[in-house]
């Protein structure tokens, strides 16, 4: 059955459902459309030198030393692990938490799960948060800013400025050979 054919309460009991999954994973996980956050909780007596963390290309491990892992499978995708860390850090209630970060490879793409192995989450119903233009780099903010103009620009229909780039290299064109006739070009 397809997703848009579920009732209102089959919706509610697949969320349900979800939900319940990811609370009995033994770790929290969020992601950006760029980086994945997965922090586990350890007792507080631990120091990092307890803990095994391996961040790899297409694969995580974390947890105690001499334990079975908490967390260690194939990644859905790869990751930059140049820009990949991990911390341990000390909570409120005297445990501590492995704070783990992975810079994705594709930032263009949502996880399903943090390992292949764990229950997927369905990445359709995610809801981005609105980037702020000012965090964005370079390139992409000049690509955001000029699909703005443009879009400003069909609205009040003035020409786009891939238009007006055309516009002004035929005005110079013709500025430079008045000899010839432009009245009936068509430019596209």
């Amino acid at each position: 059955m397809a997703d848009k054919d579920l009732t209102p309460e089959q919706e509610a009991a697949a969320r349900a459902k979800e939900n319940e999954e990811q609370a009995a994973l033994p770790y929290k996980w969020t992601q950006t459309i760029a980086d994945v956050d997965v922090n586990i909780t350890v007792p507080g007596n631990l120091k990092g030198r307890d803990l095994v963390v391996e961040i790899k290309r297409q694969k995580l491990k974390a947890g105690i030393k001499g334990q079975d892992p908490i967390i260690d499978g194939d990644l859905p995708h790869t990751v930059l692990t140049e820009d990949s860390t991990w911390t341990l850090t000390s909570s409120p209630d005297g445990t501590k938490t492995i704070e783990i970060h992975l810079d994705k490879a594709n930032k263009m793409e949502w996880w399903a799960h943090v390992v292949t192995t764990a229950p997927k989450i369905d990445v359709t119903k995610i809801q981005p948060e609105d980037s702020k233009l000012h965090e964005l780099d370079g390139e992409t903010r000049g690509m955001v800013e000029k699909m703005m103009y443009d879009q400003r620009q069909k609205e009040q229909g003035l020409p786009t400025s891939d238009e007006q780039k055309k516009n002004d290299i035929l005005k110079k064109f013709q500025d430079q050979h008045p000899e010839l006739d432009f009245s009936n070009a068509k430019v596209n």
